[in-house]
C-alpha cells in the first residue's frame, strides 16, 4: 500500500519543505500542486528524485474547464483555461505522476446544457494533450453539496456519462473520499470502475454541517475506513494520496513536519 500527501495539506510550507516533511514522516509520495513548483522544473524534479518520493497525482495551478469564481483562481474565460489546462499537463509530465486530474468548474451562467457542451470540448482538448505527453488524465466529481460552486458531475456514474458524451474512454476519474462517500452506489462503482479510476484523494467530512473544511483520515463521518477497504478488496494499487483543506486554527496552522506526521498516523490507523 503506498501512501502521499498532498500538498494543499501543508499550504504554508515550500515545495522542498514539504518534499522533506513527507519524506520524513513516512510518506511514499506527494501530490503536486503545480502553484507550489519553484518554476524552475529542472531543479524542482532533481529535488523530488533526491527526495526519494513518488508523485501520486498532480494538481493544475488552475484545474477547472469552467471558472470557479472566488474558489480557485485563474482566467475567466474557458478557452484561456483550457489553453492553461494542456500547458500544466506538458509541464507535469516531468514529475512522472500516476495522474493528474481535472474540474469541470460549475455551469453557472452558460447554463447546464451549454456548459457541458464547453466542458466535453475542452476535455477532448486537455486528454489529447495528456496523450502526447504520457500522462493519465482523471475527472474528479465533486460532492452534490458543491454542485453550484464547483461542478457539473457529482459521482462516478455522472462523470463517466460526462466522458461517454465526450467520447473520452482512456479519460479515468480521480475519486475522492470527501466528496463520493455518501453516494448510494459508491461500493459498486468501485468494484466495477476500478480500472477508470487514477488516483484516491483520502480525507475525512467534520461531524457539523456548517464545517468546509477537512478533518484527518478517519476522525469524520466520510466511511473512509470502508471506503479504504472496499479499494484494497478491489485491488487499487495506485496511492492513498491524504487531502486536508484545514483552517490555521487546526491542520494549517502546524509546521509541515508536525502535520504531514499527524496525516501519516492517521492514514496507518486506518489500513487494514
Amino acid at each position: 500500500m503506498k501512501l502521499s500527501l498532498s500538498e494543499i495539506s501543508t499550504v504554508n510550507a515550500s515545495y522542498r519543505e514539504d518534499l522533506a516533511a513527507y519524506a520524513a514522516a513516512g510518506f511514499d509520495g506527494i501530490g503536486i500542486w503545480e502553484s507550489k513548483l519553484t518554476g524552475d522544473d529542472e531543479a524542482d524534479v532533481a529535488a523530488l528524485r533526491a527526495s526519494g518520493l513518488a508523485v501520486a497525482n498532480c494538481v493544475p495551478a488552475a484545474p477547472s474547464i469552467l471558472p470557479i469564481p472566488d474558489v480557485i483562481p485563474g482566467p475567466d474565460d474557458p478557452e484561456e483555461r483550457i489553453r492553461a489546462l494542456c500547458a500544466s499537463v506538458k509541464r507535469l509530465a516531468a514529475y512522472e505522476p500516476e495522474s493528474v486530474l481535472c474540474l469541470t468548474g460549475p455551469a453557472g451562467a452558460l447554463g447546464e446544457g451549454k456548459a457541458r457542451r464547453v466542458v466535453s470540448e475542452g476535455l477532448k482538448r486537455v486528454a489529447d494533450a495528456a496523450g502526447q505527453a504520457g500522462v493519465r488524465l482523471g475527472l474528479e466529481p465533486i460532492h452534490h453539496s458543491q454542485r453550484d460552486i464547483l461542478t457539473l458531475v457529482t459521482s462516478i456514474p455522472e462523470a463517466l456519462d460526462l466522458l461517454e458524451e465526450a467520447d473520452l474512454p482512456g479519460v479515468g476519474i480521480m475519486l475522492d473520499t470527501y466528496h463520493v462517500w455518501d453516494t448510494p452506489t459508491i461500493f459498486a462503482d468501485i468494484l466495477a470502475e476500478l480500472d477508470r479510476i487514477t488516483g484516491v484523494h483520502v480525507g475525512d467530512r467534520p461531524a457539523e454541517p456548517e464545517r468546509t473544511d477537512r478533518v484527518l483520515p478517519g476522525e469524520g463521518i466520510s466511511r473512509t475506513q470502508e471506503l479504504v477497504i472496499a479499494l484494497e478488496r478491489a485491488g487499487w494499487q495506485g496511492f492513498y494520496d491524504v487531502e486536508i483543506f484545514s483552517t490555521p486554527e487546526l491542520l494549517w496552522g502546524l509546521h509541515a513536519g508536525e502535520a504531514a506526521r499527524r496525516c501519516y498516523a492517521a492514514m496507518r490507523s486506518l489500513l487494514p
